[in-house]
C-alpha cells in the first residue's frame, strides 16, 4: 500500500519558479498560489512557463488567495497541508515593518486551520528582517518583523533556522520587489521553520492517593504540581534521561557493593514540621475529609520525619516531652526519612548499598536551575569506622565512571568539595540540603559547556545511626535532574518536564545525547511590579516566587529585585521586581504574558497583602 501524498502549500508565489522546482518531488502534491489574479500573475517574466509546468505535472495552481484567510480557499477535505511555504512575504510597495508584522500575524493564525498536526511552516525572510539572533547583522527589535513573537501569538514555535540558498533551487528567480517585476537581494536570507506548540497545560484540580502509615489516603495536589505528579520517569518502560542516569549509576554501584534497590511504595506525604526547614519551602497539603490516619500512626510518621532534619542526632525535644502532634501534612522534600526508617529497623546489612529514588518537592525561587520538583537518588551504606573516607571516594569514583560512559559530546568532571569551603556559591539545591542537616561534602560537576562547578549532590555521615562503635552510615543524595541537565546540555529545568514528545524522541532507551531544542529563541516579555509592604512585616520572597509560578503556569523564567525603597518619615518600604515571562517549550504570546502579569498583580494583593503602586 502506497503512503498518502504529502500535501504542500505555497503562498505568495511571484513567477511560480519556486513551486515549479518542487513539483517533481516524489510523493508530494503541490498546491501553488498567489495573491494576484491569473491575468496579473501570468504577466510576470517566466510565470506562464512555470504555471504550465506545474499543471502538466499534476500540481494545483490557485489564484487570488489571501494568506490570512486560507480556510476560505479550500474545501474541508483539502485543508490539511503537511508543509506550508511563504517566501519573502510583503504587503507590497513601501509598506513598513508594522504592516508586515500584521500580515504575518494574520498568516500564522490562518495556518492554524489548514496545517497538519505535525506539519511545518517555512517562512523565508531577507537578512535582518526576522529579528532573531540568527540574523547577521541583527536589527533592533522594534525595526524587525519580530517573527518568533508574532508566530507565538498563533501557537507556533520556531524549531529551525537555515540559510535560504536560492542558488541551489533549480530555475528559481526571486521577483516582486516593491510589487514590481524586479528581483530583491536574497544574500544572507534565512528560512524559518515553525511547528505547532503543545496545547496549554490543563489546570483542573487533581487528587492523588498515597500510603500514610498503614492507610491509603488522598490529598489535593498543589496546582503548580498537577502536571508533575505520577509522571513515571523512573518506571521500567521510561526512556527519560533521569531514569537512564539512575539505572546506570545503580549498575555501576552494584559492581563494587551488594545493592538493594528501593524505588517504589515510598509515601509522598510527611506529617508535622521538620526541624530546621523553613515553612515557606514546603508544599503543604490537606487530606481528603475522613481520611486522617490514627494518632499512633501519625506519631510514628512524625518520629521518622523529624529525625531526618539532623540525621544521626537527637529527636525533636517537643516530641520527647509529649507535646501535641501537629496535624499538618506536606509533600516530602527529601528521601532521608525513609532511609532513617530502614536504618532504625536494622534492616541494613553492613557493606550493602541501599538505593532509594523518587520525586521530591521543594518550594524555591524561580530560575532556570531551581527546581520545585526533581528526582532524588539516595545512596546509603554502613561501613566500618575509619573506612568512611575510602568508601566515599569509591562512591564518587562510581559516579564519575558512570557519567564518563554516559556523556555524548561533553566531558564531565566530578569533584568533592568540603562543606566548609562552599558558602555564597551554593545553588538552591545545596542550600536546601543544608536545612536538612549537617553535610560533610558537596558533590560538584563541571562540563566543557558549563565550566563553573554546579552542586548536584551532598555527602553525609551519621556515626551514631546504628548505635554501634564499629559502624558509620554514609549517605549520598543526588539530584538526578540537575545531573541530566548538565550531561545533556539542557539549560532550563522545565524542559525535563515538557509534555512535548519531541523531547523524549531524542533519547533512545539507556542512552544520553546532547539535547537539541525544538523551540529556538523563544520570545520574552518583561514587566515590572512595584508595591508597598504591610507595615512591620518581612517580605517572604519564596512565597512571592511560588505565587508567580502558580499564576503563570511556570511561564516565568526569572524574577529580579530592581529597587528597595524606604519612604522618609513614614518608614514605609517599597519593592520593585522585574518579572520576565518566557517559555522554553511552548508558544507564549505578548497578550497571554500581559494577562498573566495582571493576574499576578491581583493575586499579590489578595495572597501577600501588599499594596500595589
Amino acid at each position: 500500500m502506497e503512503p498518502p501524498l504529502r500535501r504542500v502549500l505555497l503562498l505568495g508565489e511571484g513567477n511560480f519558479s519556486f513551486s515549479a522546482a518542487l513539483c517533481g518531488t516524489q510523493g508530494t502534491h503541490v498546491v501553488a498560489t498567489c495573491y494576484e489574479s491569473e491575468e496579473e500573475a501570468a504577466g510576470r517574466g517566466g510565470a506562464a512557463r512555470s504555471i504550465r509546468r506545474l499543471r502538466d505535472s499534476g500540481a494545483e495552481v490557485v489564484f487570488s488567495v489571501d494568506c490570512t484567510r486560507l480556510k476560505e480557499h479550500f474545501l474541508p477535505g483539502e485543508r490539511e497541508f503537511h508543509r506550508i511555504y511563504f517566501n519573502f512575504p510583503h504587503c507590497g510597495r513601501k509598506a513598513g515593518v508594522r504592516k508586515n508584522r500584521q500580515l504575518l500575524a494574520g498568516f500564522f493564525h490562518s495556518c492554524t486551520e489548514v496545517l497538519a498536526q505535525e506539519g511545518e511552516i517555512h517562512v523565508a525572510l531577507c537578512n535582518g528582517q526576522g529579528g532573531t539572533p540568527a540574523d547577521q547583522p541583527r536589527r533592533e527589535w522594534h525595526n524587525s518583523w519580530q517573527i518568533v513573537a508574532v508566530a507565538a501569538a498563533a501557537g507556533f514555535i520556531l524549531s529551525d533556522v537555515q540559510p535560504f540558498k536560492a542558488e541551489t533551487i533549480e530555475g528559481y528567480t526571486c521577483t516582486g520587489y516593491r510589487s514590481q517585476d524586479k528581483s530583491f537581494c536574497v544574500e544572507g536570507a534565512l528560512n524559518h521553520v515553525f511547528t505547532r506548540s503543545t496545547a496549554p497545560l490543563c489546570s483542573t484540580p487533581l487528587s492523588c492517593r498515597t500510603q500514610l502509615g498503614s492507610q491509603n489516603v488522598s490529598f489535593q495536589v498543589p496546582q503548580v504540581l498537577v502536571d508533575k505528579i505520577n509522571r513515571g520517569f523512573l518506571e521500567a518502560n521510561s526512556r527519560h534521561p533521569v531514569r537512564t542516569i539512575k539505572e546506570k549509576l545503580s549498575a555501576e554501584l552494584s559492581q563494587a557493593f551488594p545493592l538493594h534497590n528501593i524505588s517504589s511504595c515510598l509515601p509522598l506525604l510527611h506529617q508535622g514540621h521538620p526541624q530546621g526547614v523553613c515553612h515557606s519551602n514546603l508544599f503543604w497539603v490537606s487530606l481528603s475529609p475522613g481520611e486522617a490516619p490514627s494518632t499512633e500512626e501519625i506519631s510514628q510518621e512524625l518520629e521518622n520525619t523529624v529525625l531526618f532534619s539532623h540525621f544521626g542526632q537527637d529527636t525533636d525535644k517537643n516530641v520527647q516531652e509529649g507535646s501535641p502532634v501537629p496535624k499538618q501534612f506536606y509533600l516530602r522534600p527529601s528521601l532521608l526519612p525513609h532511609a532513617r526508617a530502614i536504618i532504625k529497623k536494622r534492616d541494613f546489612p553492613p557493606g550493602t548499598v541501599q538505593v532509594l529514588s523518587g520525586p521530591v518537592f521543594r518550594k524555591c525561587r524561580i530560575s532556570p536551575h531551581s527546581m520545585p520538583v526533581f528526582h532524588e537518588m539516595l545512596v546509603v551504606l554502613a561501613v566500618s569506622r575509619g573506612t568512611e573516607s575510602s568508601c566515599i571516594q569509591m562512591l564518587v569514583d562510581s559516579i564519575q565512571t558512570t557519567t564518563n560512559s554516559l556523556h555524548q559530546g561533553v566531558k564531565p568532571s566530578i569533584s568533592l568539595q568540603e562543606a566548609t569551603r562552599l558558602g555564597a556559591e551554593l545553588n538552591d539545591f545545596a542550600a536546601f540540603e543544608r536545612q536538612l542537616g549537617e553535610i560533610q561534602h558537596f558533590l560538584c560537576v563541571r562540563t566543557e559547556a558549563e565550566p563553573s562547578e554546579s552542586c548536584v549532590g551532598v555527602v553525609r555521615t551519621a556515626p551514631d545511626e546504628l548505635k554501634s562503635r564499629e559502624l558509620v552510615v554514609v549517605s549520598v543524595s543526588l539530584n538526578l535532574d540537575l545531573l541530566a541537565m548538565l550531561l545533556c546540555g539542557i539549560s532550563d529545568w522545565r524542559m525535563l518536564w515538557t509534555s512535548d514528545r519531541r523531547f523524549l524522541r531524542q533519547f533512545a532507551e539507556g542512552e544520553l545525547r546532547l539535547f537539541k531544542s525544538f523551540s529556538l529563541y523563544p520570545p520574552s516579555y518583561v514587566h515590572d511590579v512595584s508595591f508597598w509592604l504591610p507595615g512591620g512585616e518581612q517580605f517572604d520572597e519564596v512565597a512571592f516566587h511560588s505565587l508567580a509560578r502558580r499564576v503563570s503556569a511556570e511561564m516565568i523564567v526569572s524574577i529580579q529585585l530592581r529597587d528597595d525603597f524606604q519612604q522618609p518619615g513614614t518608614g514605609r518600604r517599597s519593592l520593585c521586581y522585574r518579572v520576565t515571562f518566557q517559555c522554553c517549550d511552548r508558544a507564549l504570546g505578548c497578550r497571554e504574558a500581559a494577562e498573566m502579569q495582571l493576574r499576578l498583580r491581583q493575586e499579590m494583593q489578595q495572597q501577600l497583602g501588599v499594596t500595589l503602586r
